[in-house]
């Protein structure tokens, strides 16, 4: 079908139960009616996160651990409530829009693509280390370098990075985004790699963008075998969950700054 079919790329879901057809025997979701926004509204959330990053890094002086997780999270939370916002104003509602709906297999689904998907990244990020030299680190560690911080900051600080931000991070890239690309480009493997790749170059971390395009595979993974996010969320958190444990020890002193 082409992006100037009437229907668009998201036929009217069939009348009765929804068959198993995905791997895992999980019931696909059924694709979305055709909504109002695209490319343009994720353009529009990203210079809302470019935007408040800006303003929260002026408007504070970031020298605590709770002021480096508020300027790391604000812009993050902004951005998903935008995309969140779109499906309200131009669409059907995060549900339909974006895959947001919860399902007891999505968690199952999650943990075991996330955990599959660390025998990958862990390897990667091995690699990665050895070719580009291990002084090159993320973006997050590297903020709360030389930073201290009493247990339940740090506390606050893994749950930003295990929780805040793999919600707010699938609902931008693996939803809006995601259905945005979707909306002109049929091919489902197409649009996996690309908005994998934009994943990846968003954080603006460019050393380490073919790390994170690694990282981020699981991740679209779970969107691609549930049709949800709810499923890439999990993942995302398993992915996170120890570099966000380690990052809380070193806030406490139990690890070195590395």
């Amino acid at each position: 079908m082409t992006a100037g079919s009437p229907a668009g790329p998201y036929p009217p879901a069939p009348a009765g139960p929804q068959q198993p057809s995905g791997p895992f025997g999980i019931d696909r979701s059924p694709s979305p009616p055709r909504h109002r926004w695209g490319l343009w509204a994720f353009l529009v959330v990203e210079i809302v996160f470019l935007g408040s990053s800006a303003v929260v890094g002026l408007s504070i002086d970031i020298d605590s651990a709770l002021e480096v997780l508020l300027a790391i999270t604000v812009p993050t939370v902004l951005a998903a409530l935008t995309s969140l916002g779109w499906t309200r104003w131009r669409g059907n509602g995060p549900r339909l829009d974006l895959g947001l709906q919860f399902r007891w297999e999505d968690i199952g689904v999650g943990l075991l693509v996330g955990l599959c998907g660390l025998l990958v990244t862990v390897p990667a990020a091995i690699v990665y280390l050895y070719l580009v030299g291990p002084d090159v680190g993320t973006a997050v560690g590297e903020s709360f370098a030389g930073i201290s911080a009493s247990w339940p900051v740090a506390l606050l600080v893994m749950f930003g990075v295990v929780v805040v931000a793999p919600v707010c991070e699938e609902i931008v890239y693996r939803g809006l985004l995601w259905n945005a690309v979707a909306k002109w480009i049929a091919n489902r493997w197409v649009v996996f790699v690309l908005t994998t790749a934009v994943f990846a170059l968003a954080h603006l971390e460019f050393v380490r963008a073919p790390l994170l395009f690694v990282v981020a595979l699981p991740l679209s993974v779970a969107r691609l075998l549930t049709g949800r996010i709810t499923a890439g969320i999990v993942a995302h958190a398993v992915n996170n969950f120890l570099p966000g444990l380690a990052l809380a020890l070193m806030l406490v002193g139990v690890v070195p700054a590395v």
